[in-house]
């Protein structure tokens, strides 16, 4: 049965009376075809009415949405190849984050992405995509092997965030996570980012410093999830409400189109109407093309032209306001 968002429920009113016609046609004489037409037209519209102005809250929701496709759909859908590596040679091996090396029409890539799981046994094996040290170190060492053989790189981003619990602190998660932004920076190898889903906190930007940054039209990426924010500004005796969750959202502008205003990402891939899950093969498609693009792209470019205009991308990233002295800078 499908999930369906509070904002949807229009939508599932229209596909279940289009389901019970289709079920009465079948089981009697009666042709409802046009009858079925006519609502099926009005369901297209009305999909569009709604995905066409949802609001930075709706879309962190479609984000999180429980049927949305994640790396391992996508690797299955978009590698021919594929081999997953375990281990940081460390600690352990994190479910959180799936790597690997595989090929997409005789091309090798490294891959790399977040992994929430999709029923309640999954979600807990993988911890609901939060990963640990030893998941971002593991990330780290698939994307120095591919370094190491100048094999392009892929990460796919879709977390609420880095693990918070005491163990992953006492392995190191803040000093794992500041490892992966140094060394990311440096690697001399192109590294396409993806935004599938969530890009949460430093538990998306440790698989994030990249040279080119592509997000899914109803994905988000933001410093903390509405929710959190929500909670550290209005949070006093009471629970904070759904209304001052999508305030937080208005005001962190975490969505696609307002990150590309704001020139902190490179594209926007655009999703089937109704959202990725409703097509994963066309979504599929649609980010294998860009991923391939942008690699045609950088494939002509030196490494130190490379790793100069990589670390030139996040430098100047941001406006500034000195208050005191009333000046505005931009990098």
């Amino acid at each position: 049965m499908r999930f369906y968002l509070d904002f949807e429920k229009p939508i599932q009113e229209l596909e279940l009376k289009i389901e019970e016609l289709k079920k009465l046609s079948d089981d009697s004489d009666i042709d409802l075809s046009q009858e079925i037409k006519k609502i099926n037209k009005k369901l297209k519209d009305l999909r569009v009415e709604i995905f066409s102005n949802l609001t930075p809250w709706q879309k962190t929701q479609l984000a999180r949405h429980p049927e949305r496709p994640y790396t391992l759909d996508y690797v299955s859908m978009i590698f021919d190849e594929f081999i997953e590596l375990h281990g940081d040679r460390r600690f352990g091996d994190d479910p959180a984050i799936v790597a690997g090396i595989g090929k997409i029409e005789k091309r090798s890539f490294a891959i790399v992405g977040h992994q929430k799981g999709r029923t309640v046994k999954e979600r807990v094996y993988r911890n609901f995509g939060q990963a640990h040290p030893e998941g971002y170190r593991k990330a780290l060492r698939i994307m120095k092997l591919a370094e190491k053989f100048s094999i392009p790189i892929i990460t796919m981003i879709d977390t609420p965030g880095a693990y918070p619990g005491i163990g992953a602190e006492q392995r190191g998660q803040a000093e794992a996570i500041a490892t992966n932004l140094m060394e990311m920076s440096l690697i001399k190898s192109p590294i396409v980012a993806v935004v599938i889903g969530e890009g949460g906190s430093g538990g998306a930007l440790a698989l994030s410093v990249c040279d080119k940054i592509l997000m899914l039209e109803y994905s988000v990426y933001s410093v903390i999830s509405p929710e959190g924010c929500a909670a550290i500004l209005w949070k006093k005796n009471s629970e904070v409400s759904v209304e001052e969750y999508a305030k937080a959202a208005e005001e962190l502008k975490l969505t696609a189109q307002h990150l590309k205003d704001f020139n902190i990402i490179d594209e926007i891939i655009p999703e089937p109407l109704g959202g990725a899950h409703r097509d994963p093969q066309d979504m599929a498609k649609r980010i294998k093309a860009s991923i391939l693009n942008a690699f045609d792209e950088l494939q002509n470019k030196s490494i130190e032209d490379l790793l100069k205009e990589r670390y030139q991308k996040f430098r100047k990233i941001g406006n500034f306001w000195d208050k005191k002295n009333n000046i505005s800078k931009k990098n």
